[in-house]
């Protein structure tokens, strides 16, 4: 395979997983604050993504894959708070175990990565019409 052509396929997959990885990121931002729908009850948990490297035949090259989508084991933020309609007996409060700039700093990682193979992929064009451009050869 043409190794432009390749390393195109490369930062596709490497696109498709910091896409996916900005969802999830974005879907724990926007739940930074979901208590649960019952009192005493577990609110939203925070979600986390794992990537694996898999051989492509076709490019013959690693290509990156989201592995799993799991979800993080720390401990829920627990408040002092009676009146709030998810207390339980005692009046405390479980909230989400996500930390906002945690989430900020990994979209902003995720973002950059992102641009970083959607460079790629336009470097690899502006070659291929380079090489198109010079096999044509004078106007």
């Amino acid at each position: 395979m043409d190794p432009l052509i390749a390393a195109s396929r490369i930062a596709q997959s490497g696109l498709q997983a910091q896409s996916e990885r900005l969802r999830v990121v974005a879907e724990n931002l926007a739940n930074a604050n979901s208590t649960a729908r019952i009192p005493g009850g577990d609110p939203f948990t925070r979600k986390t993504i794992s990537f694996r490297s898999e051989f492509d035949d076709l490019v013959g090259q690693e290509l990156v894959e989201v592995s799993s989508i799991g979800r993080d084991r720390s401990a829920y933020r627990i408040e002092h708070e009676p009146g709030h309609p998810a207390a339980d007996a005692n009046g405390f409060v479980k909230y989400p175990n996500v930390e906002p700039m945690l989430e900020l700093a990994d979209i902003r990682e995720a973002n950059r990565s992102y641009l970083a193979n959607l460079q790629v992929i336009k470097n690899a064009r502006e070659a291929v019409n380079a090489m198109l451009d010079l096999l044509r050869g004078p106007s």
